[in-house]
C-alpha cells in the first residue's frame, strides 16, 4: 500500500484578518500559523509514513515575502527528506507572481513541475503528473497539456483550476467536472478554491480547501486530505491541521425576556462550540437570532454585549469574538403606533432609496482612499466589499437610533 498526502493553497505568509486580532495575545499565537499549519502538515506526513506529499499550487501568496519564507520551506523540505519522502509540486497563479518562487532551489526530494507539464514515475505502477502556471493569469484549460496517462498503472495529476467558476475566485485554467472524468487519470489533486470538495468519486476529484483560513471569507475546519493506494484502489480521508478556525455561529435566542438568560444561553453556546472545536482556537462571528424584546436594547447597548461577549469567549481559553451581529425582531404584541416606530418606519423607507444608498457609499469610498493600506484592510476584510461594508454601517446606525428613541438610552 502507498500513502500520500494532498493540499494546496497555503499561501505561506498571508495574514490573518479579523478584528479579533486586535488582541496582542491571539496576534502572538497566529502570527506564524501558516507557517505552523506546515509544519503540522510535515509531522503528519512523517507519522503516516507517507510516500509523497503533493502540493497543487499556491504554496506562496501573491505578495512578495521574505528570504526567511523560503527559508522554511527549504527546510521542511528536509525534514521531508530525511524521512524519505518526495515531493511534487504545481505552481498557482500565486506561486507565479511571488518573487520568492523563482529564485528559490529546493532539496533534492521535491519535483516542480513546469508550464509544459510532465509526469515523474513514483512507484512501480504509479506516475504523477502535473503543469505549473506559466504566469499569474491562466484564462484557458490546462488540460492540454497533460501528458496522457501511463496504461496499467494508477495516474495522478496535480491542477490548479477554478473549474468552470467558484464564487470569490477568479478564472484560472477552467475546465469542467467531465473533462476531467474523461481524461482518464485515477485521482485529480486539485487546488485554487479554498473550500474542500470532493466533486468525483470516480476518478476521485477532490479539491482540498486550504490548511489554514485567514478570515472569515475561509470559515470552517480546514485540513489536508490523506490517500491510500492499495492494489489501484484509492480511498481518502481528510486530516484537521489548522491552529485557528474562523466560524460563523448563530444563537438563537427566542423567548428571552432578561439578561440573565442571556449570558447562560452565549456561554452555553460558546461551551458547545469549544468543545467540538478541530483547531487550538476559533475566531467567531457571533448572530443573534429570533424573536425577543431584548432586541432593542440589544441593539442600543451592541458594543457593551460585544465586549461581554469576548469575556466569555476569553474563558473557554480557545475562542476569539470577530464580530457580534444581530438579526432579531421583536414580538408583535410588543409592537405599537409611537412616534419612534413611526420615525422607524421612515427611516426604512430612507434606506432603501438607491441615492441615499449612492451617497452612503461614496462618503465611505472617499474615507478608506484616504486610509493607510493597513487600516483599510481591517476595516474591509477580504470577504465584505466597499459597498456591502457601507450597507452595514448605515443599517447599523439607523438601528441604534431607533434603540435609543425607544428605549430612552441617550
Amino acid at each position: 500500500m502507498i500513502t500520500l498526502l494532498h493540499t494546496a493553497d497555503l499561501h505561506l505568509d498571508s495574514p490573518l484578518k479579523s478584528p479579533a486580532l486586535r488582541d496582542e495575545a491571539l496576534q502572538r499565537a497566529v502570527a506564524t500559523a501558516t507557517r505552523t499549519a506546515l509544519a503540522r502538515m510535515v509531522e503528519l506526513a512523517i507519522e503516516e509514513g507517507v510516500t509523497a506529499l503533493l502540493i497543487a499550487g499556491d504554496l506562496f501568496d501573491g505578495e512578495a515575502r521574505s528570504a526567511k519564507t523560503a527559508a522554511f520551506v527549504t527546510a521542511q523540505c528536509d525534514r521531508l527528506a530525511a524521512a524519505g519522502i518526495r515531493v511534487f509540486l504545481i505552481k498557482g497563479n500565486h506561486d507565479a507572481e511571488n518573487p520568492i518562487t523563482g529564485d528559490l532551489v529546493l532539496p533534492e526530494n521535491v519535483h516542480v513541475f513546469d508550464g509544459r507539464g510532465g509526469k515523474v514515475q513514483l512507484a512501480e505502477d504509479l506516475w504523477i503528473h502535473g503543469v505549473s502556471f506559466s504566469g499569474r493569469h491562466a484564462p484557458d484549460s490546462l488540460l492540454p497539456k497533460f501528458p496522457a496517462p501511463v496504461p496499467g498503472a494508477v495516474n495522478i495529476a496535480l491542477l490548479h483550476t477554478s473549474l468552470s467558476g467558484a464564487a470569490g475566485h477568479d478564472p484560472y485554467a477552467p475546465c469542467t467536472v467531465p473533462q476531467l472524468q474523461a481524461a482518464g487519470f485515477d485521482y485529480w489533486a486539485l487546488g485554487h478554491v479554498h473550500k474542500r470538495t470532493v466533486h468525483s468519486e470516480s476518478p476521485r476529484i477532490v479539491m482540498p480547501g486550504m490548511p489554514q483560513g485567514r478570515d472569515m471569507g475561509e470559515t470552517g475546519a480546514k485540513s489536508v486530505t490523506l490517500l491510500q493506494i492499495d492494489a489501484g484502489r484509492i480511498t481518502t480521508a481528510e486530516r484537521p491541521l489548522s491552529v485557528v478556525d474562523f466560524e460563523r455561529i448563530a444563537v438563537d435566542v427566542t423567548g428571552l425576556e432578561d439578561a440573565t438568560d442571556l449570558r447562560a444561553a452565549l456561554r452555553a453556546r460558546l461551551a458547545t462550540v469549544a468543545d467540538g472545536l478541530r483547531a487550538d482556537q476559533a475566531i467567531l462571528r457571533v448572530t443573534l437570532t429570533g424573536e425577543t424584546p431584548l432586541r432593542w436594547p440589544l441593539l442600543r447597548d451592541r458594543e457593551t454585549w460585544a465586549e461581554a461577549l469576548t469575556d466569555m469567549a476569553a474563558e473557554t481559553g480557545r475562542l476569539w469574538i470577530d464580530r457580534l451581529e444581530l438579526d432579531l425582531t421583536e414580538p408583535a404584541s410588543t409592537g405599537s403606533a409611537t412616534a419612534a416606530g413611526e420615525l422607524a418606519a421612515l427611516m426604512q423607507e430612507i434606506l432603501a432609496e438607491e441615492g441615499f444608498l449612492a451617497a452612503a457609499r461614496a462618503e465611505v469610498d472617499e474615507v478608506l482612499a484616504q486610509l493607510p493600506p493597513s487600516e483599510r484592510r481591517a476595516l474591509l476584510p477580504s470577504e465584505e466589499a466597499a459597498p456591502a461594508l457601507a450597507e452595514r454601517l448605515v443599517r447599523e446606525g439607523a438601528e441604534i437610533v431607533i434603540a435609543r428613541l425607544k428605549t430612552g438610552g441617550a
